[in-house]
């Protein structure tokens, strides 16, 4: 593997060129201060140009960067090589892209066209070197990376490597050039296609698009960039049906269709940034200079609208929960999970996928069936190779004795939400656990006071809280209560790491904060419901504010027998007024119409989708407010009582955890932006006109 390679070199053996330390004579050239960047020159008389940000795990573009590699640009105009080659020393990939904690220096859109003019000038300098340059991508190469990558004559990947433009997710498109450069390289639908959705290539897809010339071992790597200077090596470039859909007719036509399917995903009024990129591409496709001036002042507008700045809040929310699980613990290599259920199945499944040894129990065989046939399922929508699938369902193995507990570093309980089940599982696990091993529950609400009682090790127990679908939800509650050890909770939070989750560190209450916040805001709907409003105009009022879906689609994907059980013990455990859940939907538990998992809730379910009526009728001017504002009360009475540390926490949690509309920053971004007096006076009228369960908490007052 790359990575390992990477790793068993040092810095000077790879400033002085290729990854070959055999005896060839490579002759450093004098590079002055650079701290970012190494220069070399092979026998071959082909310069290495190696990427290496100082004091960093991984490459960035930030402003320091860009202007050594001018001052390295200089140098090579002045002794040309034959050919240069481009790749980074980090073990971790080429590079991950613009500076993003440089976007917050930047506080107008003459601050941003400046800053990125002069970036501009350094890569097409870069670009204009008069020999062959060649881009050797491992790892991550994405953003404005993948942009320094296009300036490039070649790009070669080594496996493994993938390929994108993340932007979006930041509300942003490419600002290096990349709008251009990609979609005169490529078929320019597949250009927009991958701008548009953010989503990466990884290496047998980037070369099928033709973003890289080919897919190579490490070992090959030095051949290969000989190849490239002698001109061997195939370039990539648009045949006659690309250029044909860079003539301004073909562009309009196509963008109807983009606008069509991307504005049903990302509104405009929400997300402008895919709006911006595709009007880029209409009005300036194949006209380079037009397209890159274009390209900076659009960039620019949009870095400074408040999508923008609340998604680069969310990308900090990400990077300060992923710092979370960076802890000095020992790493967890086998997991048992207990229960095959819809969670624990997917548990179990996630974990195996992430490379994990997992043993899975239950009483009936055909659950641990149906988890392994969806870890097959998963693997084939991940765009695993049947090897990898081979690999990884070699992870997941079925326990049909329990016997895994006894081996495991790590015992999840998943099964069903009732305390007296689980206190079963854990006399039966406990005194089996070896030395050092953590028990988990993934409760979804029941405090781990009641949960630890009959223990006897409570210290090793840990809430670990996933959230459905396991694979899909990125956000894991780790549930901390008085017993536990220390050592327990850091394992457990490195754990989450290791399956690429962010833990949300909570403390032990009824329903944590992500179930605490949610069930009002459910159960509002409920009410609603009950009083005849109609349920897609209920859903349509969130979604319109922003939600990925309404609260009457998220409980039919929930589980109404969820919603009912969590909402009940809510309302016995806290001081709340919090309305009895309707007749008809207890009505609706008991027979078996649950929602998603039984084809029929709120909702009839096809083709795992909600059968919604059309002719939506307006709902009441309040009803907004009335769903939304008791998710943001439960989430300041969760920062005041401690449940969790901060707002930031807070908002991570509820966007990571609920999908909470990323564009507004957050539930407590929101109630900022809303003002507290505002959110207070609201909560007060509610009150006033619908009953206590609206009664504002006593930390709105600040």
């Amino acid at each position: 593997m790359t990575g390992h390679i990477l790793k068993t070199l040092s810095t000077r053996e790879m400033a002085l060129g290729p990854f070959d330390t055999g005896e060839r004579p490579y002759q450093p050239i004098k590079d002055g201060d650079w701290k970012h960047w190494h220069l070399s020159r092979d026998a071959n008389d082909i310069a290495w140009l190696l990427f290496d940000k100082q004091d960093a795990s991984a490459n960035v573009l930030s402003a320091d960067v860009l202007e050594e590699l001018d001052a390295v640009v200089s140098q090579l105009e002045s002794d040309k090589p034959r050919a240069l080659a481009l790749r980074s020393i980090k073990a971790s990939g080429f590079c991950m892209g613009a500076d993003i904690s440089e976007f917050k220096e930047l506080t107008s859109e003459e601050d941003v066209v400046e800053k990125l003019t002069r970036a501009h000038e350094v890569v097409d300098r870069f670009e204009a070197l008069p020999f062959t340059k060649v881009a050797i991508v491992h790892g991550a190469c994405l953003g404005g990376g993948l942009e320094l990558a296009l300036c490039c004559d070649h790009r070669l990947a080594i496996a493994g490597a993938k390929l994108g433009f993340p932007e979006v997710q930041l509300g942003l498109h490419p600002g290096l050039g990349g709008t251009d450069r990609l979609t005169r390289l490529i078929d320019p639908i597949e250009a927009m296609t991958m701008m548009l959705t953010g989503k990466n290539a990884h290496d047998s897809k980037a070369k099928k698009l033709g973003l890289v010339d080919d897919v190579i071992q490490e070992r090959h790597v030095e051949a290969a960039v000989r190849m490239a200077a002698e001109g061997e090596l195939k370039q990539n470039g648009n045949g006659f049906r690309e250029r044909l859909l860079t003539t301004r007719p073909a562009r309009q036509l196509e963008v109807r269709q983009m606008r069509s399917k991307t504005f049903s995903k990302a509104p405009p009024k929400h997300y402008p940034a895919p709006q911006a990129l595709i009007e880029l591409w209409e009005e300036h496709g194949g006209q380079e200079k037009a397209m890159r001036e274009a390209e900076v002042k659009s960039f620019a507008h949009l870095l400074t609208t408040e999508a923008s700045r609340n998604l680069v809040r969310v990308f900090f929310l990400r990077e300060k929960m992923k710092g979370m699980t960076r802890a000095d613990a020992e790493p967890v290599r086998h997991v048992h999970v207990v229960g095959a259920g819809e969670m624990g199945g997917d548990i179990a499944g996630w974990c195996a996928f992430q490379g994990l040894r997992v043993s899975l129990f239950d009483m009936e065989p055909d659950k641990i069936a149906k988890a392994v046939k969806k870890l097959g399922d998963l693997c084939e929508k991940k765009h695993r190779s049947k090897g990898e699938t081979r690999t990884i369902l070699d992870n997941l193995i079925p326990d049909f004795e329990n016997r895994g507990v006894s081996h495991a570093d790590l015992v999840i309980e998943a099964v069903p939400e009732e305390a007296e089940i689980k206190h079963k599982v854990y006399a039966e696990a406990e005194p089996k656990l070896k030395k050092g091993a953590i028990l988990a529950t993934n409760t979804s609400s029941i405090p781990l006071e009641s949960l630890q009682e009959g223990l006897k090790n409570p210290e090793r127990l840990v809430g670990l809280h996933f959230f459905n679908p396991v694979a899909s939800m990125p956000l894991v509650e780790v549930v901390k209560h008085d017993a536990i050890d220390e050592k327990t909770y850091d394992r457990a939070r490195a754990f989450v790491g290791q399956i690429d989750r962010l833990p949300a560190p909570v403390a032990t209450a009824p329903g944590f904060l992500v179930n605490r916040a949610l069930t009002p805001y459910l159960v509002e709907a409920m009410v609603m419901l009950d009083e005849g409003i109609q349920a897609e105009a209920i859903d349509k009022v969130a979604e319109d504010f922003g939600m990925p879906m309404g609260p009457i689609e998220l409980a039919d994907q929930v589980g109404l027998d969820i919603c009912l059980s969590v909402s009940d013990m809510l309302r016995e455990r806290l001081d709340t007024d919090m309305p009895d859940s309707p007749a008809w939907l207890k009505q609706k538990v008991e027979e078996g119409k649950l929602g998603k998992k039984s084809g029929e809730g709120l909702y009839t379910w096809k083709d795992g989708k909600a059968d919604k009526k059309d002719g939506v009728s307006s709902p009441p001017d309040d009803t907004l407010d009335r769903m939304l504002l008791p998710m943001l009360n439960a989430c300041m009475a969760c920062i005041r009582e401690g449940v969790v540390a901060d707002e930031e926490t807070a908002d991570g949690a509820m966007i990571f955890g609920t999908g909470f509309a990323p564009f507004r920053g957050g539930p407590m971004k929101y109630a900022h932006d809303r003002g507290f007096d505002a959110i207070r006076e609201t909560l007060a009228t509610l009150t006033d006109r619908y009953g206590r369960r609206f009664q504002p908490d006593p930390g709105w007052q600040g």
